[in-house]
Formats: structure tokens, sequence, C-alpha cells
């Protein structure tokens, strides 16, 4: 238990001292985030902040993990350092998507190969319980890369990343605290301190953004944990104080606004013959700005969005996979079909007034 908050406070600590000495390096090398027509800010702002989320999470998980626990968490580190590079590199001087995207499948195959981050069960949704060995490899690393670009694409508006992080990161800690996996909860207790300290400077007025450096290892981080979270079930005993009826469900329940955010405007993009990686103002977050909202108010709402979604799928985990997934994904199309259409009604008036 200690060695848990003693995780937290170093990377709140590091990270939060270090980001002043960030900014003043930025300014003086101009290195800025520019607003443009599809940026939701209006001033230039370093967005070197992940940066310093990386170096807190990396100390403290190295500094407080027992040797004897360490065991595949070296090879976690270097997916770290792979995806830190990648992003500290688009940050300072963009890449073509392609090149960011090799770095991610050599992270993810890291992941998978070397520390067994991988799903091998469906847990009965469509009648499939165990996956092939190929399939599972193939499905584990497209749903790491997915996780990691999911939190990069909703990285639009001051606080939400981080504030999603925070949320699912917690979450996702105390479960592994409570089933005694204290590895993976000091990583998810360490990525929530450098966050926590990073959100303070990222609050509007933001004075800098975590940039692709801080969006993909969050992201990443958060693909170890939702698959450890969903692997875990696997040995924990059916009665077990703590194993979830459902799962997979539960789980993309806990990740359900950075998943189901991307995956439609994959969709929506492709469906309208672009690229998935094309850039637009059709995330959620900014159908809020559109319909008025400042935002830490919009950031505000898909917090407290996610939050209620968590609290169904653990209230309502005894349904079955299937079910409580469908319910989910229906509950996430509606809300967003709602805000859509009151979107394009304000700006009709506005047109017609």
């Amino acid at each position: 238990m200690y060695d848990i908050v003693l995780s937290f406070l170093t990377a709140f600590m590091l990270t939060y001292f270090a980001i002043p000495s960030i900014i003043n390096i930025a300014k003086q090398k101009n290195l800025y985030d520019e607003p443009g027509e599809r940026r939701s800010h209006t001033q230039a702002t370093p967005s070197l902040g992940g940066i310093a989320i990386f170096a807190g999470v990396i100390f403290s998980i190295i500094l407080w993990t027992p040797f004897e626990l360490f065991g595949d968490l070296q090879y976690i580190l270097c997916s770290f350092i792979i995806i830190f590079l990648i992003g500290a590199k688009d940050d300072i001087l963009p890449i073509s998507p392609n090149k960011k995207l090799i770095g991610e499948v050599l992270a993810a195959a890291i992941l998978v190969f070397k520390s067994n981050v991988k799903l091998t069960s469906f847990y009965g949704i469509f009648g499939i319980n165990e996956l092939p060995e190929v399939v599972s490899i193939v499905i584990s690393i497209f749903v790491i890369i997915v996780i990691i670009n999911a939190f990069n694409l909703i990285d639009g508006i001051n606080g939400l990343s981080g504030s999603i992080a925070t949320l699912i990161s917690v979450t996702l800690g105390v479960w592994f605290f409570l089933t005694d996996q204290i590895a993976l909860a000091l990583v998810a207790f360490s990525l929530a301190g450098a966050v926590v300290a990073f959100l303070k400077y990222n609050f509007t007025p933001a004075k800098i953004f975590m940039g692709d450096t801080g969006s993909l290892l969050i992201g990443l981080v958060c693909s170890i944990l939702t698959i450890k979270f969903i692997e875990s079930h696997n040995v924990l005993a059916v009665d077990h104080r703590w194993a979830f009826k459902a799962v997979p469900a539960v789980a993309i329940g806990i990740m359900i606004l950075p998943l189901f955010d991307t995956l439609r405007v994959f969709l929506m993009r492709a469906l309208r013959g672009k690229s998935p990686f094309s850039p637009d103002r059709t995330h959620i977050h900014h159908l809020l700005i559109d319909f008025g909202l400042s935002h830490m108010q919009a950031t505000g709402v898909l917090v407290t969005v996610n939050i209620f979604f968590i609290i169904l799928v653990v209230s309502l985990q005894g349904i079955g996979s299937l079910y409580l997934l469908m319910l989910v994904i229906g509950i996430a199309i509606g809300l967003t079909a709602i805000l859509y259409f009151s979107v394009s009604r304000k700006k009709l008036n506005q047109q017609t007034s």
C-alpha cells in the first residue's frame, strides 16, 4: 500500500516541478502548438508536457517497484521508450502517420511477444472463448494501437485527455491493488500521479499541452492496464470478490469515451472516403465546443459521462457480456446522436437568424 501511495506522490512531484522548466525551454526555442482552423485553442502554447509525464512515470515505476515483482516490466519500459521517442519527434518536427504507425506496431509487438500483454479469450462473446495464437496476437496488437491513438485523438481540448486518463488509471489501479497485482497497480498510480500534476498546468488557461509525447504514452499505459484487467480474469477464481462477470464489456465501459469516439470518427471518415487519420472537427469534444460549452465545461461533461458508464457496467454486469456491450454501445450512440442533432439545430438557427 505504501509503495503505491509513494509511486503516485513521486510521479506527481517530479512532473509538477519539471513542467515549469519545460515551459521556459519551449518558449526560448519557440516550440509551440500554433492555433489553426481545426484547433480549439487561440494562443500559441508549448506542447512538450508529455516529456514531464514520461519522466514522472518512468522514474516512479523504477524507484518503487520491488525487484522481485519487476518481471515483464522491463519490456513494458522498452515500449514506453519507443512511444516516447515517436511522440517527442512528432512534437518537435512532425512525422508522417505511417512512420508513427510503424513505431506503434513495434511497441505493441514488444508488449505482446515479450510481456505477454495479449487477449487470449472473448469470454463467450459471439460464442467465442479461447482464441487461436495467431488471432490472439493480431487482435492484441490491433487493440493496443487503437487505444494508443484513441487518447491521441481525444486530446483536443484543455484537460480532457488527462482527466479521462486519471479516471481510467485510478479505476484500474484500485482493482489491481484489490486483486494483489501490485506491479500493475504501481504502473497505474504512477501514471495517475504524473497526469494529475500535468493537469494543474493544462486546465484553462492552459500553460502547456501534453502533445503526442504525453497522449501516446497515456494510451499505451491504458492499453496495457485494460488488457491485463481482462486477462487477469483467466486466473481469478469465479467466486473471487473482485472478479467481474462480463469483463470485456466492463473494460469497454471503463474505456468508453476514447474508444467509442475514436471508432465512431474512424468509421465516419471511412464512409466519406477519407483516411481514418485525416483531421477534422467531428470528435465529441468538438461538438460540445460547437454547442457553446467552454473547454472545462466540455471536459467536465465528458468525464461525468465516462463515470456514468463505469457505474453502469459494474451495476449491470450480471446480464452478460454481449447484452451489456450492446447496451453500452446503444446508449453511447444515442447520446452522441442527441448531441449531434442539437449542434446541427443550433447552427441552423444561427444561419436563419
